[in-house]
Formats: C-alpha cells, sequence, structure tokens
C-alpha cells in the first residue's frame, strides 16, 4: 500500500480534529462537527485497516469504505461553509485535501479492481 496515503489521511485526520475542536470551542457548534470529526477520522482508520486486510476482497472493501468517507467529509465541509461556520479560505483549503485523497483512493480501487 501507498505509505504516502497513509501519511496524508494522517496529516488530514489532524487537521479535521483541529477543526473540530475550533468548531465546538470557537462556534459552539456540536453537531454537525461531530459528524466531520467522525467522517474526517475515519478515512485513515480505513486506510490502516486496509494495510492488515487479509485477501484482496477486504482490501477493496475497506479502500472503498475509505472513498466514501472522504465524499461525505466532503459534504459535511460544504455544509459547515454554506452555513458560516468556516471560512472560505478554510473551506476551500480542506476540501482541496479530502478531494485529493479520493482521487488517490479511486486510482487504487480502480487499479486493484481490474486485476
Amino acid at each position: 500500500m501507498d505509505n504516502n496515503l497513509y501519511k496524508k489521511s494522517y496529516a488530514f485526520s489532524i487537521r479535521i480534529v483541529k477543526a473540530y475542536q475550533f468548531l465546538s470551542d470557537e462556534k459552539k457548534e456540536f453537531v454537525l462537527s461531530k459528524q466531520l470529526l467522525k467522517s474526517g477520522t475515519s478515512i485513515c482508520a480505513n486506510i490502516a485497516e486496509a494495510n492488515g486486510a487479509i485477501s484482496k476482497a477486504d482490501f477493496s472493501a475497506k479502500l472503498f469504505i475509505s472513498y466514501k468517507e472522504c465524499l461525505e467529509t466532503k459534504y459535511w465541509l460544504s455544509l459547515l461553509n454554506d452555513t458560516g461556520f468556516i471560512d472560505d479560505k478554510t473551506f476551500e483549503s480542506m476540501h482541496e485535501d479530502a478531494d485529493e485523497l479520493a482521487k488517490i483512493l479511486y486510482t487504487i480501487l480502480k487499479k486493484s479492481r481490474m486485476k
């Protein structure tokens, strides 16, 4: 597995945790931010599980979950931006990171399912 993917997704998880802390402490927003925390940190957690997969199918399934979590995270980021909880600059940066992870995961999934 691409160790770079794990590093990028772990760094993204840290950003998500910090965003959650900001949203709950500064903005007093607890519902949407909790959803963001769950989906955003789940991306790397499932990549970690894929690293220990017992079969190609298990590997693919875990990466597919990571991919779907990226899409969900992008949704929560959009909603938080459109409701004024995060500013445009933060949104664009985090959304771009999530999009990059989703593209990498999609490429790996596409290649692994062709074999």
